[in-house]
């Protein structure tokens, strides 16, 4: 028996603790030394393992997202035009600043007009004796005078009537008026140049509210309406945003883009918005006021995919989940929570799918 047992002994040592609970426990051995000290690691490294992971969590929220396209745009004028002389004359005065604002109807060139005003006084004295001329008649006995002859005389009194309206409209031709209100630009001629009909005088551009042409791809021609709201920024004035509205959209779509052009009008009070200035545009599509928000540090992404560890009976099960818009620290999902679920937000490296938690933080985030 005492042989029995020392090969008992030496088995275990040599070949593990599966001869010893074969053989030992029958024969009411104590356990070697050895194999207590494997059991002992063996126990350390299964409570280990099971022991639960300390992670800081927070809760799914709902906000509000807006979806929007980007784009690029170009400011136009609202009303702009290039001011010409429409008659030949000497430039007598300049009635405008450059850069100035100046209302509609405003002189802004005033031409010679002497030889006008002579005969539109020639033409009034011509109209006047041909006025005089039918009621002497007209003041006769019925009769008297034939038919024929006031007929003529009114002929006449009607031509020289019109005769002093065109020589009228070519003396105010004479003037150069602003067609609008507006702001004119750099003055092509000065004080006693000769203008041809179509030589340019100044521009003339309405920017108190301008309009921003951009193009957007035509897979969302169907959500846009007249009214969406446009945000328009430029590198010329850093962070400032501007908001306008789209006013109309084109009826087709370019066939070589599949864009389709849109028209915005923005308020420009400060007229800080200048015919020519590049913008970036930024369209918004639709809101929605209840999507779910989770923090971005919570993902935990796998090539194209997107998972999350959620907290239920203080285990993390790894969901995945389908992604919206990214905001500012935060990401929508579409699809794979609930409002009110609980993501791991710190700690997902040491997570496996049902692992163990225990929750040491939970982090608040405001609504929005």
């Amino acid at each position: 028996m005492r042989k029995r047992t020392q090969l008992v002994v030496l088995a275990v040592l040599l070949g593990g603790g599966a001869a010893w609970h074969f053989y030992g426990e029958q024969a009411g051995l104590p356990r070697p030394l050895a194999l207590l000290g494997l059991e002992r690691r063996a126990a350390t490294a299964t409570t280990g393992a099971a022991a639960p992971v300390n992670v800081a969590v927070a809760p799914v929220r709902t906000g509000v997202v807006i979806e929007r396209a980007e784009s690029v745009g170009t400011v136009r004028a609202r009303e702009a035009v290039t001011i010409a002389a429409k008659n030949s004359g000497i430039v007598t005065a300049i009635r405008f600043q450059e850069g100035q604002r100046v209302a509609a109807g405003d002189v802004l060139v005033l031409m010679d007009d002497a030889a006008l005003r002579a005969e539109l006084d020639q033409a009034r004295a011509q109209l006047d004796d041909a006025r005089s001329q039918l009621q002497r008649v007209q003041r006769l006995t019925a009769g008297v005078v034939a038919e024929q002859r006031v007929d003529t005389l009114q002929a006449a009194s009607r031509g020289a009537e019109g005769r002093v309206r065109q020589v009228q409209a070519r003396l105010d031709e004479a003037r150069v008026t602003a067609p609008f209100a507006g702001r004119v630009g750099l003055r092509s001629v000065s004080a006693g140049a000769l203008l041809q009909p179509g030589t340019p005088v100044t521009t003339l551009d309405d920017i108190s509210r301008v309009r921003v042409e951009f193009s957007v791809p035509e897979i969302h021609v169907a959500r846009v309406k007249p009214g969406s709201i446009v945000k328009a920024r430029s590198s010329a004035y850093g962070e400032r945003r501007f908001e306008g509205t789209v006013t109309v959209a084109d009826t087709r779509i370019d066939p070589a883009t599949r864009t389709v052009r849109l028209i915005s009008e923005f308020d420009n009070p400060d007229e800080a918005l200048r015919p020519g200035l590049f913008l970036t545009i930024e369209l918004d599509l639709r809101t929605r006021n209840d999507a779910l928000m989770v923090p971005e540090e919570s993902l935990d992404p796998v090539g194209e995919r997107a998972f999350v560890f959620v907290v239920r009976d203080n285990r993390a099960h790894r969901v995945e989940v389908t992604l919206g818009q990214r905001l500012s620290g935060e990401v929508e999902v579409l699809r794979g929570l609930a409002a009110g679920d609980q993501v791991v937000v710190r700690g997902i490296q040491r997570l496996r799918n049902n692992a163990p938690i225990r929750i040491t933080e939970t982090i608040t985030r405001p609504t929005s």
